[in-house]
């Protein structure tokens, strides 16, 4: 494979930081709330809201190195680059960047799946066409072009959060006590255990945020929008899991909400006894922006990986007219379809929480290195302390050794 960047039609820079929040938080905020919090309140009890804010405070961590890293190497496939960077080895490089790859298709694909289970309530088709259909067309939008994705990601956006707002007003107008509803878990083992550990489940509700940095080439403002982007991307998440959390726990017993398949629409047909439909629509932009998200961050990863030399030239073309990275896109789709349709995806969903954190992992300590041997590049970027990456490598090497213990 060539160790030159590959001669291609360049990314355009058309993304400012208004629609980067917006793709930011779609894609944080994804499908993942719609069912998770039924799993937090399993372990976390009432004290759900509790979980979402430890989850918040770890993912902190991660955000600042990001922030930093994104503005010192403001490239697509970000994290393979930092990788690149930090070692020196293109084996470890491209094993991080395949990593980020890999994530993405299957969160596509499994995403896929549930949403055609939403549109198998409307549509009288079998489930492997809809599963093809929904990818495909979302493969299309993400060829259009990244102003035109990110544009209509934005509605979706737009939509999702309008339907964790409208629980969350729902429940302010239905007497959900703040108060109550943040009150501190007691010192109590069992409570603090059981909170501790729906944290971990809490935290994948936040992940999401990192994609913005393979977007970075496509920013206007990169140095100032990209760390921005990610900042207001975890405090909007942040205070809107934290809403909704208070007002599921209020209006539903915990153990209801863990059996329930689809809690939050139990929870808003009981805050304003309207149909479940309408949280059913929702739920399916969530499903659509959450793949729509997923399919442009891969094939950015696909592109910045072969403009490195990490993967072969033609992988890396990007069209003339429409500036996407197509070749890259149509291999994204081809992957997640065959993925979606043909392998078992609960098992490889289970498997893609290690491989995330063990990526976040791989930032973190990227950057303590780059931090510890002072390789400082040219030019202006975000610089957070050194706690921050190494509490973060912590982190995530410890929620790595509690998922596989459990």
């Amino acid at each position: 494979m060539p160790d030159h960047p590959v001669m291609t039609p360049a990314l355009k820079r058309r993304l400012g930081l208004p629609l980067l929040v917006l793709y930011g938080v779609g894609i944080t905020i994804g499908a993942g709330i719609y069912v998770l919090i039924g799993a937090v309140a399993a372990h976390a009890g009432r004290y759900a809201p509790w979980s979402f804010a430890l989850a918040a405070a770890v993912m902190a961590f991660t955000v600042g190195s990001y922030a930093e890293l994104a503005t010192r190497f403001p490239v697509s496939a970000g994290e393979a680059a930092y990788v690149r960077q930090a070692f020196g080895s293109r084996a470890l490089s491209r094993l991080t960047g395949l990593l980020t790859v890999v994530v993405a298709l299957v969160a596509s694909s499994a995403v896929a799946v549930g949403a055609a289970g939403y549109l198998a309530q409307f549509l009288s088709l079998p489930t492997w066409a809809l599963v093809a259909g929904v990818l495909l067309l979302l493969g299309v939008v993400a060829v259009w072009g990244i102003l035109e994705s990110v544009l209509i990601a934005s509605v979706f956006t737009l939509i999702e959060v309008g339907g964790l707002v409208a629980i969350i007003i729902a429940g302010a107008r239905s007497g959900v006590s703040l108060s109550e509803g943040i009150a501190l878990p007691p010192v109590h083992l069992p409570t603090l255990v059981g909170v501790g550990y729906a944290s971990l489940l809490a935290f994948f509700a936040f992940i999401g945020f990192e994609d913005l940095a393979n977007v970075v080439e496509e920013a206007k403002m990169p140095h100032r929008d990209i760390p921005l982007a990610m900042a207001f991307t975890l405090l909007i998440a942040t205070i809107l899991y934290l809403g909704v959390a208070v007002s599921a726990v209020w209006v539903m017993p915990p153990d209801r909400l863990a059996a329930s398949k689809a809690p939050l629409s139990e929870v808003f047909q009981a805050l304003t006894g309207a149909s479940p439909t309408i949280i059913s629509l929702i739920a399916i932009c969530a499903t659509f922006n959450t793949i729509l998200a997923q399919v442009s961050m891969a094939a950015r990863v696909i592109y910045g990986m072969a403009r490195q030399g990490d993967l072969p030239a033609w992988t890396g073309h990007v069209h003339s007219k429409t500036a996407t990275p197509i070749m890259a896109t149509a291999l994204v789709v081809t992957a997640a379809l065959v993925i979606a349709l043909l392998l078992p995806l609960e098992r490889l969903a289970e498997s893609t929480s290690v491989a995330t954190l063990l990526v976040f992992a791989m930032v973190n300590l990227s950057l303590l290195r780059l931090r510890l041997t002072k390789m400082r590049p040219p030019g202006q970027h975000v610089r957070v302390p050194i706690w921050v990456p190494a509490s973060g490598l912590v982190t995530c090497v410890a929620m790595i050794s509690a998922t596989l213990a459990g």
